[in-house]
Protein backbone atom coordinates (compact mmCIF):
# COMPACT_ATOMS: atom_id res chain seq x y z
CA UNK A 1 0.00 0.00 0.00
CA UNK A 2 1.52 3.70 -1.18
CA UNK A 3 2.11 5.98 1.64
CA UNK A 4 1.26 9.28 0.97
CA UNK A 5 2.90 11.85 2.66
CA UNK A 6 5.33 14.36 1.36
CA UNK A 7 8.19 16.76 1.46
CA UNK A 8 8.94 19.72 3.84
CA UNK A 9 9.04 23.43 3.10
CA UNK A 10 9.05 26.80 4.44
CA UNK A 11 5.61 26.38 5.04
CA UNK A 12 2.87 25.84 8.11
CA UNK A 13 4.95 24.78 11.43
CA UNK A 14 8.24 26.56 10.61
CA UNK A 15 6.70 29.84 10.50
CA UNK A 16 4.99 28.94 13.99
CA UNK A 17 7.95 28.19 15.98
CA UNK A 18 8.77 30.83 18.69
CA UNK A 19 12.18 32.15 18.94
CA UNK A 20 14.59 31.11 21.05
CA UNK A 21 17.56 32.72 22.76
CA UNK A 22 19.89 34.76 20.83
CA UNK A 23 17.20 34.79 17.96
CA UNK A 24 17.75 37.31 15.27
CA UNK A 25 15.60 38.27 12.53
CA UNK A 26 16.08 37.29 9.17
CA UNK A 27 14.38 38.29 5.60
CA UNK A 28 13.29 35.41 3.23
CA UNK A 29 12.27 35.56 -0.36
CA UNK A 30 10.06 32.14 -1.09
CA UNK A 31 11.29 29.61 -3.52
CA UNK A 32 13.63 32.46 -5.22
CA UNK A 33 10.51 34.71 -6.25
CA UNK A 34 8.59 32.53 -7.44
CA UNK A 35 5.63 33.52 -5.02
CA UNK A 36 5.73 37.29 -6.35
CA UNK A 37 8.73 38.55 -4.95
CA UNK A 38 6.98 38.61 -1.31
CA UNK A 39 9.34 38.92 1.24
CA UNK A 40 8.29 37.77 4.82
CA UNK A 41 10.75 37.72 7.99
CA UNK A 42 10.62 35.28 11.07
CA UNK A 43 12.64 35.23 13.88
CA UNK A 44 15.50 32.30 14.02
CA UNK A 45 18.59 31.28 15.76
CA UNK A 46 21.67 31.87 15.23
CA UNK A 47 22.65 28.76 13.06
CA UNK A 48 26.36 27.27 13.77
CA UNK A 49 26.32 24.06 11.82
CA UNK A 50 27.37 20.80 13.74
CA UNK A 51 28.98 18.59 11.00
CA UNK A 52 28.49 14.73 11.12
CA UNK A 53 31.08 12.39 13.50
CA UNK A 54 31.33 9.16 14.06
CA UNK A 55 30.27 7.94 17.19
CA UNK A 56 30.22 4.35 19.43
CA UNK A 57 26.88 3.24 18.52
CA UNK A 58 25.47 -0.67 19.51
CA UNK A 59 22.58 -2.14 16.66
CA UNK A 60 21.66 -4.73 15.44
CA UNK A 61 21.32 -3.68 12.16
CA UNK A 62 23.59 -4.21 9.42
CA UNK A 63 26.59 -1.83 8.38
CA UNK A 64 24.95 0.44 5.98
CA UNK A 65 21.24 0.64 7.53
CA UNK A 66 20.22 4.39 7.79
CA UNK A 67 18.49 4.61 11.31
CA UNK A 68 16.54 8.02 12.41
CA UNK A 69 15.61 8.77 15.48
CA UNK A 70 13.13 11.56 15.45
CA UNK A 71 13.03 12.25 18.95
CA UNK A 72 16.25 12.95 18.79
CA UNK A 73 16.42 14.98 15.69
CA UNK A 74 19.78 12.20 14.52
CA UNK A 75 20.08 9.97 11.64
CA UNK A 76 23.14 7.71 11.79
CA UNK A 77 24.69 5.43 9.31
CA UNK A 78 25.53 2.09 10.29
CA UNK A 79 29.66 1.31 9.82
CA UNK A 80 29.84 -1.54 12.01
CA UNK A 81 28.57 -3.45 14.97
CA UNK A 82 29.87 -0.69 17.59
CA UNK A 83 30.20 2.58 15.16
CA UNK A 84 27.79 4.68 12.88
CA UNK A 85 28.46 8.56 11.43
CA UNK A 86 25.92 10.89 13.34
CA UNK A 87 24.27 13.49 11.71
CA UNK A 88 22.03 16.00 12.85
CA UNK A 89 18.01 16.70 11.46
CA UNK A 90 15.15 17.87 11.16
CA UNK A 91 12.00 16.19 11.14
CA UNK A 92 7.84 16.24 10.42
CA UNK A 93 6.17 18.67 12.64
CA UNK A 94 3.09 17.34 14.74
CA UNK A 95 0.60 15.45 12.72
CA UNK A 96 3.24 14.40 10.03
CA UNK A 97 5.86 12.37 12.32
CA UNK A 98 5.56 8.53 11.18
CA UNK A 99 7.76 5.44 12.30
CA UNK A 100 8.54 2.02 10.30
CA UNK A 101 11.55 0.60 8.15
CA UNK A 102 11.88 1.03 3.99
CA UNK A 103 14.67 0.56 1.59
CA UNK A 104 16.24 3.12 -0.49
CA UNK A 105 14.61 2.74 -4.00
CA UNK A 106 17.05 5.92 -5.61
CA UNK A 107 19.37 8.55 -5.40
CA UNK A 108 19.02 11.89 -7.24
CA UNK A 109 21.72 14.96 -7.29
CA UNK A 110 19.83 17.96 -7.27
CA UNK A 111 16.49 16.81 -7.60
CA UNK A 112 13.38 18.44 -9.13
CA UNK A 113 10.42 18.48 -6.80
CA UNK A 114 6.52 17.70 -7.52
CA UNK A 115 5.00 18.60 -4.73
CA UNK A 116 1.71 16.79 -3.69
CA UNK A 117 -1.51 17.80 -4.87
CA UNK A 118 -2.74 17.60 -1.00
CA UNK A 119 0.29 20.13 -0.11
CA UNK A 120 -0.49 22.53 -2.71
CA UNK A 121 -4.41 22.54 -1.76
CA UNK A 122 -3.31 22.68 2.23
CA UNK A 123 -1.01 25.27 1.62
CA UNK A 124 -3.21 27.79 -0.48
CA UNK A 125 -6.05 27.10 1.85
CA UNK A 126 -3.47 29.13 4.11
CA UNK A 127 -3.13 31.67 1.35
CA UNK A 128 0.44 30.72 0.73
CA UNK A 129 1.67 29.72 -2.81
CA UNK A 130 3.37 26.75 -3.57
CA UNK A 131 5.12 26.13 -7.51
CA UNK A 132 3.37 22.29 -9.11
CA UNK A 133 7.15 21.66 -10.23
CA UNK A 134 10.20 23.09 -9.17
CA UNK A 135 13.44 22.58 -11.26
CA UNK A 136 16.52 21.20 -9.11
CA UNK A 137 19.01 23.64 -8.25
CA UNK A 138 20.32 25.73 -5.41
CA UNK A 139 16.49 27.48 -4.57
CA UNK A 140 14.87 23.90 -4.91
CA UNK A 141 13.96 22.95 -0.68
CA UNK A 142 15.18 19.51 -1.54
CA UNK A 143 18.61 20.82 -1.80
CA UNK A 144 21.19 19.23 -3.26
CA UNK A 145 20.48 15.75 -2.71
CA UNK A 146 17.31 13.81 -2.63
CA UNK A 147 17.63 9.69 -1.23
CA UNK A 148 13.80 8.31 -1.73
CA UNK A 149 12.65 6.29 0.93
CA UNK A 150 10.40 2.76 -0.85
CA UNK A 151 6.99 3.85 -2.94
CA UNK A 152 6.39 6.54 -0.42
CA UNK A 153 6.64 10.39 -0.75
CA UNK A 154 9.21 10.62 1.77
CA UNK A 155 12.75 11.35 1.28
CA UNK A 156 15.82 11.88 3.17
CA UNK A 157 17.06 15.43 1.42
CA UNK A 158 19.13 18.89 1.57
CA UNK A 159 17.52 21.83 2.37
CA UNK A 160 17.69 25.71 1.37
CA UNK A 161 16.68 26.08 5.56
CA UNK A 162 19.74 25.59 7.60
CA UNK A 163 18.04 26.96 10.36
CA UNK A 164 15.19 24.03 10.63
CA UNK A 165 17.99 21.19 11.55
CA UNK A 166 17.03 19.93 14.48
CA UNK A 167 13.65 21.05 14.43
CA UNK A 168 10.08 19.36 13.85
CA UNK A 169 8.71 21.87 10.61
CA UNK A 170 9.00 19.31 7.73
CA UNK A 171 5.44 17.40 6.31
CA UNK A 172 7.43 14.28 7.09
CA UNK A 173 10.57 13.93 5.54
CA UNK A 174 13.78 13.76 6.94
CA UNK A 175 16.23 16.99 6.18
CA UNK A 176 20.18 17.67 6.55
CA UNK A 177 22.34 20.64 5.59
CA UNK A 178 23.26 20.23 2.27
CA UNK A 179 26.63 19.15 3.17
CA UNK A 180 25.87 16.82 5.21
CA UNK A 181 23.39 15.32 2.43
CA UNK A 182 25.99 14.90 0.04
CA UNK A 183 28.34 12.87 2.66
CA UNK A 184 25.30 10.26 3.47
CA UNK A 185 24.18 10.38 -0.10
CA UNK A 186 27.95 9.45 -1.40
CA UNK A 187 27.90 6.23 1.78
CA UNK A 188 24.38 4.89 1.47
CA UNK A 189 23.45 2.54 -0.97
CA UNK A 190 19.89 1.93 -3.09
CA UNK A 191 18.60 -1.32 -1.19
CA UNK A 192 19.48 0.02 1.95
CA UNK A 193 17.72 -0.44 4.74
CA UNK A 194 16.17 2.64 6.44
CA UNK A 195 14.73 2.64 10.06
CA UNK A 196 12.64 5.47 11.27
CA UNK A 197 12.11 5.45 15.01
Amino acid sequence: MRNHFWTAVLLGGALAVAPASGARQQSFQIFGGMAGGDEFSIDQPAFEPLLHKTVSFTTGYDPGTVIVRTGDRKLYYVLSAGEAVEYNVGVGREGFTWKGANRISRKAEWPDWRPPREMIEREAALGRYIPKYMRGGPHNPLGARAIYIGDTQFRIHGTTEPWSIGRAVSSGCIRLMNEEVIDLYNRVEVGALVVVE
